[in-house]
């Protein structure tokens, strides 16, 4: 019998962030979007910057978060990431200057490696304003 649904743990190394009972789950992870519902079958996934939310009836909560790996065994989804940060945690200020930093920092690479760090901090950096906006929406 499929449950109804799944336990979902979020920790950073710095706190726990979320423990509960969800119906639905999507994860940013490496390859693109995983959505997660109860019964899904075991799955060991590397995750990317970006943002997960989380179902429980019909409302949606948003985090942002940046690397990580979740794991989903049974009735459980369990995700360890670097940071993790609700929309009310945000600062959107600090998230448009890191945005701009970025920007400023792809157009100066000269390296794919480089190159490849501006990109990920721009994700990271878009996610987190994404987010923020979700809050003050939420606020009126």
């Amino acid at each position: 019998m499929i449950p109804k649904t799944i336990a979902l743990e979020i920790v950073t190394p710095d706190r726990p962030i979320v423990s509960e009972e969800v119906d639905e789950v999507q994860l940013p992870g490496a390859g693109g979007a995983l959505g997660i519902l109860p019964g899904h079958a075991p799955l060991l996934a590397q995750l990317q910057p970006g943002e997960l939310w989380y179902r429980k009836g019909g409302e949606r909560e948003f985090l942002s978060i940046e690397f990580g790996v979740a794991e989903v065994v049974q009735h459980r989804v369990t995700v360890l990431a670097t940071l993790a940060e609700r929309p009310e945690e945000i600062d959107a200020e600090q998230a448009d200057r890191s945005r701009r930093e970025a920007e400023e920092e792809m157009r100066r690479s000269v390296t794919a490696e480089d190159a490849e760090r501006a990109r990920l901090a721009m994700l990271t950096a878009l996610t987190r304003l994404r987010i923020a906006e979700r809050a003050r929406i939420r606020r009126g």
